[in-house]
């Protein structure tokens, strides 16, 4: 069980972030503290705080500091190398696979598998970074780019920031949509009545997700999903919220037919388009969609509408 202790905010931290105040107060880098915070595992009376609320002096906090993480053990985790460097590594990640350490996954995780074939990322970036420039599900299969330097992992990061880093998804959604094209801009923040969970959220942070319609079915639509923001969950809780799920999507969905199923969340990362480090000219790496997708693709048959991409 994770300790717990109560933090009383200091008046020299009145109206600081609540990620700088869990940083002063525990001895923490300020991006641990930020994962942390976003985790949900701070609270103010029986709430969670997101890292970015402004807190004032006397304001008591409730932390479930989580257990350290031990040292890291490489193992043998199932993973394939779409593309490397000297400077990066573009992941293709099945799915299944938990990305980072952390209750329940400290030996099976793909960071472990990572050091056990790339050790020089056991050091590298910031606290329980390892490299990693951006994150999937574990139900999520597909591409995440991984940095091999602090050079080329503060460059990525800063151009994930600057939205220079494309992200391109492939998802069933449950359910038809009318249009062809669209954009779902809508704040995500951490679901007051379930902690784990993301939802829409006047008090979130800004989000924005773009689609377009490949093919769709009876009550089934194939889309291409981008990303202009990186939140949790953003793709599964954006559809959700206008209400086509992602197929097989135990947490923000519903039920769809057998055929649509795949055991496991319809959501593939297919496509990373990023600046190199190096300068050399901008990247793009594709990953095919896995057997247990393009399964469903085939029991769907013909679509009523568009048509399956022949290179997916």
């Amino acid at each position: 069980m994770p300790d717990r202790r109560r933090l009383v905010v200091p008046a020299d931290l009145d109206g600081e972030r609540a990620d700088r105040v869990v940083a002063v107060a525990l001895g923490l880098a300020r991006a641990a503290a930020r994962t942390m915070v976003a985790a949900g595992v701070v609270t103010c009376a029986d709430t969670p705080v997101e890292p970015s609320a402004r807190l004032a002096a006397g304001t008591v906090l409730d932390v479930a500091a989580p257990q350290p993480i031990p040292g890291l053990e490489a193992a043998s985790v199932p993973f394939a190398v779409a593309y490397e460097d000297d400077a990066v590594i573009v992941v293709d990640k099945p799915s299944g696979v938990v990305v980072h350490p952390g209750a329940g996954h400290r030996h099976d995780t793909l960071v472990n598998g990572l050091v056990g074939r790339f050790p020089e990322l056991e050091y590298l970036g910031e606290e329980h970074r390892w490299g990693l420039v951006h994150r999937l599900d574990r139900e999520t299969s597909g591409l995440l780019v991984v940095a091999r330097s602090e050079a080329a992992h503060g460059f990525l990061q800063r151009a994930l920031k600057e939205r220079r880093v494309g992200r391109t998804y492939l998802a069933m959604a449950v359910g038809e949509l009318d249009a062809a094209t669209g954009t779902i801009e809508a704040p995500i923040g951490r679901d007051p009545a379930h902690p784990t969970r993301m939802t829409v959220l006047a008090s979130g942070r800004p989000a924005r997700t773009h689609y377009r319609r490949l093919a769709a079915w009876d009550g089934a639509t194939l889309l291409e999903v981008t990303l202009e923001t990186g939140r949790t969950h953003q793709i599964r809780v954006h559809l959700a919220s206008i209400g086509t799920p992602v197929a097989g999507d135990r947490t923000y969905g519903r039920p769809s037919s057998p055929a649509v199923e795949p055991g496991r969340v319809w959501l593939h990362a297919a496509m990373l388009r990023f600046p190199h480090p190096s300068g050399r000219p901008e990247m793009e790496v594709r990953s095919p969609l896995p057997s247990d997708l393009t399964a469903t693709l085939e029991r769907l048959g013909a679509p009523v509408k568009g048509a399956v991409p022949g290179r997916l």
